[in-house]
């Protein structure tokens, strides 16, 4: 008698980015976040309108994200403040419904992840602007790798329903520290002192390599049968360090870390054919309501 073997196929988790990775970069959403975010730092921490060029830019570049940059250095507020004005004024509007990419997501047979350095509230608003709410079995966000407001187990059982949630992700309680003192990285950068290091920030937020491990512990997934989506080149060679198969979007120009390069989201079937090698042909779809990762401590 002769068996069939079936070939597994080389994926079995498809990890995306959210902002300007399934929406295009021409939403204008990612404009209104940078002016958002350098009107936070004018009005709500008084710095300088004439440093904000150049200081958002050493932060982004430094830390990761400007947030990120801006705790290291000293400035001290609240997470969900900040995410409140940041976000909470964007042109969410222009974000449609996208049926092409929500029938592209539900036809592929792999688990789906979120993994964005966005708060839980602006991740939800956008998936559900995009229609693409069910199409996830979890988000990864601020929240999950910097529960700060988690003490207990959360009472809201979409935080805590994703397979193989980490109990062990440790974080600061980084609203209680303060700093009297500002760092001055722009003077820091103008005449380098080899002895000073820079300061550590106390968020968690890709393109960390401890970012990046956290988010794959908590969700239980494997990096070398996971195809990781970004329109970031540095989170993709982060993600490329430990051992994620990467997709860069937005570009159809592959650089050093990237295994594929796509244009546009909606192009992965003629891309990567590997998708294809599932056997299965299914509709994975997800409750209406994603969970969102959020770390438990006990």
């Amino acid at each position: 008698m002769e068996f069939r073997q079936t070939q597994r196929p080389k994926y079995d988790c498809l990890l995306f980015d959210l902002d300007d990775t399934l929406y295009p970069l021409s939403s204008g959403l990612a404009t209104s976040c940078r002016k958002n975010i350098e009107d936070y730092m004018v009005e709500k921490l008084g710095i300088d309108r004439s440093k904000i060029f150049d200081l958002g830019n050493l932060l982004y570049k430094n830390y990761g994200t400007t947030m990120a940059g801006l705790r290291a250095i000293g400035y001290d507020f609240d997470y969900d403040e900040y995410h409140g004005f940041v976000h909470g004024r964007l042109p969410y509007e222009n974000l449609k419904p996208d049926p092409v990419m929500r029938s592209l997501l539900l036809s592929l047979p792999y688990r789906k992840v979120i993994f964005t350095n966005a708060d839980k509230v602006h991740a939800v608003k956008v998936l559900n602007k995009l229609g693409l709410e069910d199409c996830f079995e979890g988000i990864i966000c601020f929240e999950t790798l910097n529960p700060i407001h988690k003490s207990t187990v959360s009472d809201d059982e979409d935080d805590i329903e994703f397979v193989g949630l980490s109990t062990t992700t440790t974080s600061t309680n980084t609203n209680t520290i303060s700093s009297s003192k500002i760092f001055d990285i722009i003077g820091h950068f103008a005449q380098p002192n080899p002895s000073l290091a820079l300061p550590k920030t106390p968020i968690v937020c890709k393109p960390s390599i401890d970012a990046i491990e956290q988010a794959l512990k908590i969700a239980n997934i494997n990096p070398q049968r996971t195809l990781f989506f970004e329109d970031s080149v540095r989170n993709i060679q982060a993600g490329k360090c430990l051992g994620l198969h990467t997709v860069l979007v937005g570009t159809s120009q592959r650089v050093k870390g990237a295994d594929y390069a796509l244009e546009s989201i909606h192009n992965i079937r003629e891309a990567i054919p590997e998708l294809l090698e599932a056997d299965i042909k299914s509709e994975v779809a997800y409750s209406g309501k994603v969970a969102v990762e959020t770390s438990v401590t006990a």
